[in-house]
């Protein structure tokens, strides 16, 4: 696998990489179209204040970015098993994640988890909806369906606290609520498996647009089916 690699304790929870990017614009063959999916590894300390990481930015902000999708995270053993699902390396960012972790059940954090990452605190939102523009990272627009069954969502976070962070910080979960609904089952009740959806509703702090999704009433970033 292609990206940074620790010469620490490997049970350790920790940041792999942290990945920011700007957004470009691509050929889709009919249009261009503008995304920030491509991100890249950054060196040293990142300051992350307000609902972005120093560097980072979304070409989109109608469905990417703002306060509840501020920081994206995606496990490096999930992206291993894409690897290997797929025959071809990846490499830390290739989900357009911001923190590539080790040791961190991201899909499987619980909504409302609290991490203490470097300096800051930041609150597990929600599950990350496949959208055309990771057919278009991934180079096959067919990958977006693909992802979409494959309970692998990662989760987006908000920022509870400004601070910095880096590659090698430790990821330590300060709060976990005991209502036990995870970014995984969230994902796979709106779109795997509906009679997950009144599981799934007994998380109480799940933001408006989750729980329209689960309602059947759409979700800003669900795929075509």
């Amino acid at each position: 696998m292609d990206g940074p690699t620790l010469g620490r304790d490997a049970t350790v929870p920790r940041l792999v990489s942290v990945n920011v990017g700007r957004p470009r614009i691509v050929d889709t063959g009919n249009r261009e179209v503008s995304t920030a999916i491509w991100k890249q590894p950054v060196e040293g300390r990142v300051q992350v204040r307000g609902v972005n990481l120093a560097g980072d930015e979304q070409a989109d902000l109608t469905v990417h970015g703002g306060p509840d999708k501020a920081v994206y995270a995606y496990a490096l053993e999930e992206t291993g098993e894409w690897e290997a699902e797929l025959g071809r390396g990846l490499g830390v960012g290739a989900f357009g994640e911001n923190l590539t972790t080790t040791g961190v059940d991201v899909s499987g954090a619980v909504i409302g988890e609290r991490w203490r990452v470097g300096t800051t605190l930041l609150e597990v939102v929600q599950p990350r909806f496949p959208c055309f523009k990771l057919g278009l990272r991934m180079e096959d627009p067919g990958f977006v369906r693909r992802f979409a069954h494959g309970s692998r969502p990662g989760a987006y976070l908000r920022i509870v606290e400004e601070g910095e962070l880096g590659q090698g910080d430790e990821v330590s979960v300060e709060a976990r609520p005991d209502h036990g609904v995870t970014s995984r089952l969230v994902y796979d009740a709106v779109l795997v498996d509906r009679s997950l959806v009144p599981r799934a509703l007994q998380a109480p702090d799940l933001i408006p647009s989750l729980v329209e999704a689960l309602s059947g009433r759409g979700s800003d970033e669900e795929p075509t089916p």
